[in-house]
């Protein structure tokens, strides 16, 4: 993919010489925006904060307390719901189209407290304690963690900072995996749920087509040697640069959203193509490449099982058994 970007630059110079630009769609100023700066230039209250989880990741939770068809009345307590985002994309996915298509926004308008989780490795959760973000040790890390210390930590400090006992879940793709893994696993904090909405749903990706995870399952080792097994797909400066710069071009159209597709998934009527720069220019978010050689080795189960460590010795480390469980059946101790 990043071999399909590069070739965009160039032709971009060359397209630059012959007046593609003249053909550029207008911009939509949040293409260059972070979370916050999104949530405040439709005038939106915005609040940002700094989680720690156990085993010393931070991660960016962001909020929105309240609408503006509704005034802020601290008096009130406002039913809480949460949303976490899928594989390869970011809090910034809730609020990316329009206010009155952003299911963020919406919610907000409709009177609730909306806070927005991000997984750890994505652009906005790419920080730890005492890790440095280039080494391996820090990528050494699936889905399994973000279910095990991510959503717990995001989800105990919603709690405590709302002193509300129960809270609405919304999860799509990935976030539905994880929350299916924390809810089964972790009473305590299946306990906090008042109810799980599950967009796009994931317990098996046995017939699945994405080319993605075929990818990671086909080219482990090229994929490894590559990226060192670190982060996989990264937000990179270049990569906005592509979406700010390269996909508003109708020339580009296209090649954007088949892309956009192959990391998404396809569906055309829904894509709003005016919104692909800022689509483009928020995603992918990143992951790490552990993440995506878990996802891939589950394409031939039925069920979902803890990350495959290579060898018996390595699961028994982590397992205390020659191979990895189900997830549905770890239980917290």
């Amino acid at each position: 993919m990043w071999y399909l970007f590069k070739m965009l630059s160039f032709i971009l110079i060359f397209g630059t010489t012959h007046g593609a630009y003249r053909n550029r769609r207008s911009m939509n100023p949040e293409e260059n925006m972070n979370i916050s700066q999104i949530i405040s230039y439709w005038g939106y209250p915005d609040e940002e904060y700094d989680i720690t989880t156990e085993d010393g990741y931070i991660l960016g939770l962001y909020r929105i307390p309240y609408g503006k068809t509704n005034s802020d009345n601290s008096s009130a307590q406002r039913l809480v719901v949460y949303l976490q985002h899928g594989l390869l994309t970011s809090a910034s996915s809730w609020i990316s189209n329009l206010p009155n298509s952003s299911l963020g926004f919406l919610l907000a308008d409709a009177g609730y407290d909306v806070w927005m989780g991000n997984s750890r490795g994505t652009t906005w959760s790419r920080k730890h304690l005492y890790l440095e973000t280039n080494s391996k040790e820090f990528w050494a890390f699936s889905f399994d963690e973000m279910a095990k210390y991510d959503l717990p930590a995001s989800i105990d400090f919603i709690v405590k900072q709302t002193q509300q006992e129960e809270i609405f879940y919304v999860g799509h793709s990935q976030g539905t995996t994880i929350a299916f893994i924390t809810f089964s696993t972790i009473p305590i904090i299946a306990g906090r749920i008042k109810i799980f909405f599950a967009f796009a749903p994931v317990f098996s990706i046995k017939y699945s087509k994405s080319p993605l995870i075929k990818m990671a399952y086909n080219w482990k080792s090229v994929i490894k040697a590559f990226s060192g097994n670190k982060d996989f797909l990264p937000n990179t400066s270049f990569k906005r640069f592509v979406g700010s710069q390269l996909c508003p071009l109708k020339i580009f159209g296209k090649i954007c959203h088949d892309i956009l597709f192959m990391i998404s998934g396809y569906d055309q009527k829904n894509l709003n193509m005016s919104r692909m720069d800022v689509y483009m220019s928020q995603n992918p978010a990143g992951t790490s490449v552990q993440n995506m050689l878990h996802w891939s080795q589950l394409l031939n189960s039925s069920h979902l099982k803890a990350f495959d460590w290579g060898s018996p010795v390595l699961n028994l480390v982590h397992f205390n058994q020659g191979v990895p469980r189900p997830n549905s059946l770890r239980r917290q101790r």
